[in-house]
């Protein structure tokens, strides 16, 4: 019984937008897959944060969600700044049951109990360094995020988000200041590829553990972020 993680999937099965085109992501589904299937079963749980799949819409989503309900394991969905598809939490939870996709579960204002532990989170905001800090956005955010760890149970929340909190050169303050609010420890986020890879914000800064998920980051193998002995 154990918790992943991994983000930036970019699934693309029903969508001419193919990932492979790109240095590192050559014939990444099935390397997705291989990964996956050798590390996860049916009892665990993967967070999915954000950038899942390049349906433009809803309904588009389905040959990708298709994909994701043959792997084993409860999977949580988390938006992404390239979700364009996603909707409101009902509309995504009514065509999730419509089309039997009942191992996908939609993480958004809320918090969902598993092993032990509060799994938490929100898409967030990083503006790049130069551009203006949209306050409304991020105040949205913030109170999304808020959301989510006063929904948190039992245990330690752990946090996922799309957006890195922490980049060289740009930051946002606001998301860790709430961290620190709730006393959480640990963080997990995506966002980031290619190069940017390199200047990832990793390990222990001032008490809280920071951790890329980003699907190329992790060579397309989800992390484990935690294990329940039996």
């Amino acid at each position: 019984m154990a918790i992943f993680a991994i983000g930036d999937l970019h699934l693309s099965l029903g969508a001419a937008k193919p990932m492979d085109i790109f240095p590192g992501w050559e014939g990444y589904v099935p390397r997705l897959e291989k990964n996956w299937r050798a590390l996860i079963g049916p009892g665990d749980t993967v967070v999915l944060a954000g950038d899942i799949s390049w349906a433009m819409k809803l309904e588009d989503t389905k040959a990708d969600f298709t994909f994701l309900q043959s792997l084993p394991g409860q999977k949580l969905l988390m938006k992404g700044n390239h979700d364009y598809w996603w909707t409101t939490a009902n509309k995504m939870n009514v065509y999730l049951a419509a089309n039997g996709f009942d191992t996908l579960h939609i993480l958004h204002n809320n918090a969902y109990s598993v092993e032990g532990v509060s799994l938490c989170g929100t898409r967030s905001w990083l503006f790049d360094p130069g551009e203006a800090h949209d306050e409304k956005v991020m105040h949205r955010e913030i109170g999304r995020l808020k959301a989510s760890l006063d929904a948190a149970q039992e245990g330690e929340k752990l946090v996922f988000l799309h957006y890195p909190p922490l980049y060289p050169g740009t930051g946002a303050p606001e998301v860790i200041a709430t961290l620190r609010e709730y006393g959480v420890k640990r963080c997990f986020y995506g966002h980031l590829h290619g190069q940017s890879l390199r200047y990832a914000v990793q390990g222990d800064i001032d008490g809280i553990r920071y951790k890329l998920i980003s699907a190329d980051g992790l060579d397309f193998c989800p992390y484990l972020v935690s294990r329940k002995s039996e």
